[in-house]
């Protein structure tokens, strides 16, 4: 497909399947029932009877012309009638694949209830299912065995330098807590996050692409599986593999200078070496890392005004250091350092704990990431642990932490024990077991909220409902990085950057942040889900001030606000013309 925006040289309609004119409505080469097999050309019974007779659709569809509300009501039924959540994903998948704008539509009007289903965490089950429910290809695959034909890959979308803002990549190495899951993770979580990304943003999803990196695999199950679709061997390491993702960033930002290239589901080992690697160089951005650390960055400076304790005061016990632990240990890190620390002192108040206990700078076993923050060994003098080092439960008494941050994925980490030696140190203390799904979640919110007598400020990973302690009601904040990432990326598009900044990360946090009072009894720290977009445009005008301020903006911003409501894709259907051909 090749889109146009207004001021481009119309290209020749015989070499693409459909443009995009200046009043924004289509023209097509395509005649037929190849328009009805084009899911953002087609409309189904929306066509109107002039449309039909100049697209050859006469007698190809029923004679009733229906109204896109019409259609997404009838959808919505079908969509209830689905006996579970993997068979609505099924649903909305086919769905999707037919007919885009009455897929993001329907997504649109029903977007809390239906954000769990297209993604985290039904989108996980999906993923399991892709070989054996393989039906429409999505995207671009990139095989390591062909590192010569990503270039041939990008080029038979048919899309030229100006016609790509976004491209979602993923390995699928570390798939949503379901781990390696091979050439179908990559293409369905690619596939997942860009539909967060249009549904809650309006990035507009013909100008993105959902790319699957298939490097191989270590899942038995998916290698000897006679129908699975990807390479059959284990996943490629070392050398070759940095080739590999050189290849594709390089080829990448040739043939798309304007697009942010965002990575997901990398395994520790890669995910943050490429960020580091790509960051300075190419506008990019890692939602398990950045995504995940800012939204966690959002919720924490919600809580220091409910608190009243300066960031630079905070005492911070991370239980989990990944690279999802690390990722939002960089950002509190940042926050403190912006409220008056130097970076050191700022790296001395957060004490991170993994599989082998609080991280200890003589650790054999300790990731590169980590060691900045493992603490010295002469530091822990007279401290017990054990043959399991030293525990959660020693460091929250002999620390005293303000916030206790759990990104284990342990289910129960957080025991009573713990928790009311947290909160017979600190008056409101901080508590985000952010782990998901539920299963794997460090401590529940209810039990948080009695063991603290209603004191703690809490954020999770999954949604939570209200819940009355001592009669008041608290709303709990999920840290859900769909508030963040795709009103970030808008942003990144409307302001052209040329790169993600740690400034523009902090505008964004500070932008969800703010949108909520939580100095009120019982309030949340984060806004729901409720109105992405309204969020989404909030952080969007943010991000792009903020690379403006910066120099990092290839665009005058002239009135941001606008200029975000302008770049919003809307599900609407467009006028769609023959070309006379």
């Amino acid at each position: 497909m090749t889109t146009m925006s207004p001021g481009k040289k119309k290209p020749d309609l015989v070499s693409f399947m459909f443009a995009e004119q200046p009043d924004g409505s289509y023209v097509t080469s395509l005649r037929g029932e190849a328009v009805l097999r084009e899911p953002l050309l087609n409309k189904g019974t929306a066509f109107s009877q002039e449309e039909r007779a100049e697209l050859g659709l006469e007698g190809l569809l029923p004679p009733v012309v229906e109204t896109l509300e019409e259609q997404a009501k009838r959808m919505y039924a079908q969509y209830r009638a689905q006996p579970s959540d993997l068979l609505k994903n099924v649903y909305l998948a086919a769905l999707r694949d037919r007919n885009e704008v009455l897929y993001y539509r329907l997504l649109a009007d029903h977007l809390r209830e239906m954000l769990p289903i297209v993604y985290d965490p039904t989108v996980a089950e999906a993923i399991k299912l892709y070989s054996d429910e393989y039906r429409r290809p999505r995207g671009v695959y990139l095989s390591i065995d062909d590192p010569g034909g990503i270039e041939r890959a990008f080029a038979n979308l048919m899309l030229g330098p100006d016609d790509v803002d976004l491209i979602v990549a993923s390995d699928a190495e570390e798939i949503l807590g379901i781990g390696d899951w091979g050439v179908g993770g990559g293409a369905g979580i690619a596939a997942g996050k860009l539909a967060v990304y249009t549904a809650a943003a309006g990035l507009d999803p013909g100008r993105a692409i959902p790319v699957a990196l298939d490097v191989g695999t270590d899942n038995e199950a998916l290698l000897n599986d006679p129908g699975y679709v990807g390479n059959r061997h284990s996943r490629v390491r070392g050398k070759r593999y940095d080739e590999f993702i050189d290849a594709y960033v390089t080829t990448a930002t040739r043939m798309f200078p304007g697009a942010l290239l965002h990575w997901e589901d990398f395994g520790p080992s890669n995910a943050r070496r490429i960020l580091e690697k790509y960051t300075g160089r190419i506008c990019t951005f890692n939602d398990d890392m950045q995504g995940t650390g800012a939204i966690v960055l959002a919720a924490m400076l919600s809580a220091v005004r409910a608190s009243g304790t300066p960031m630079r005061e905070q005492r911070i016990v991370i239980f989990g250091s990944g690279t999802a632990g690390i990722g939002i240990a960089d950002q509190l890190r940042d926050a403190m350092v912006r409220d008056g620390l130097d970076e050191d002192a700022a790296t001395r108040r957060i004490w991170p704990i993994d599989k082998q206990g609080l991280l200890v700078d003589d650790m054999k076993d300790l990731r590169d990431f980590q060691q900045s923050y493992a603490r010295p060994r002469a530091e822990l003098a007279g401290w017990a642990g054990d043959k399991h080092g030293i525990s959660l439960a020693e460091v929250v008494e002999r620390v005293k932490p303000t916030m206790l941050l759990g990104t284990s994925t342990v289910h129960g980490a957080f025991t009573e024990e713990i928790v009311r030696t947290m909160a017979a140190g600190v008056d409101r203390p901080i508590i985000f077991p952010i782990s998901n799904p539920t299963e794997r979640i460090e401590a529940m919110p209810a039990d948080l909220l009695r063991w603290s007598d209603g004191r703690a400020l809490i954020a999770t990973g999954i949604p939570i409902e209200p819940i009355t302690h001592d009669g008041v009601t608290y709303c709990i904040a999920q840290a859900n990085n769909a508030l963040l990432y795709p009103g970030l990326g808008l942003g990144v598009v409307v302001a052209r950057a040329r790169r993600v900044s740690p400034g523009m990360l902090q505008a964004a946090a500070e932008a969800v942040g703010g949108m909520v009072d939580s100095t009120s009894p019982g309030a949340a720290l984060l806004p729901q889900v409720d109105n992405l977009r309204e969020i989404s445009a909030t952080v969007a005008v943010a991000v792009a001030n903020r690379a403006a301020e910066e120099h990092l903006a290839r665009v005058d911003l002239r009135d941001t606000v606008q200029q975000v409501q302008e770049a919003m894709w809307q599900p609407a259907y467009r006028h769609v013309h023959g070309n006379g051909q």
